[in-house]
């Protein structure tokens, strides 16, 4: 509970503290003071700011990059050119899967084919563990 009060106090002071410069400058307006100039204030904070944490007045990185500003018929046009490029790769892949290494059972992992040795010579293959 005492941690919750102190919060809401910090955060209320926080607010107070950012509120008051404003009202300093209304009031003072109001009162025939001049207004604080720009040259006067702190050169840490911004003039257009009204963050307490001090942010720019709403210029991202986000919002500045080029991927957040391309148009419809920008994105539809990339869209075809990967679609282009998936068919040639799925050509390319099914020309490859027409050789033997890969369509013929008896080759079963291997790039040649295995011999047939004699029933007495075979022994046990490394690759697929079948006894060629």
């Amino acid at each position: 509970m005492k941690y919750n009060s102190l919060l809401i106090v910090l955060l209320v002071a926080a607010l107070s503290a950012c509120s008051g410069t404003k009202s300093a400058g209304v009031a003072g307006s109001s009162s025939n003071q001049a207004a604080p100039s720009a040259s006067s204030r702190s050169a840490g904070s911004e003039s257009g700011s009204n963050s307490i944490f001090g942010g720019s007045g709403g210029s991202t990185k986000k919002g500045n990059s080029k991927a957040y500003q391309r148009t419809h018929a920008d994105l539809v046009k990339e869209a075809e050119e990967r679609q282009v490029e998936n068919a040639k790769r799925r050509e390319k892949e099914a020309k490859l899967a027409e050789k033997p290494q890969y369509s013929d059972p008896s080759y079963f992992g291997h790039k040649k084919k295995p011999k047939k040795r004699p029933v007495g010579k075979r022994k046990m293959c490394k690759e697929c563990g079948i006894v060629h």
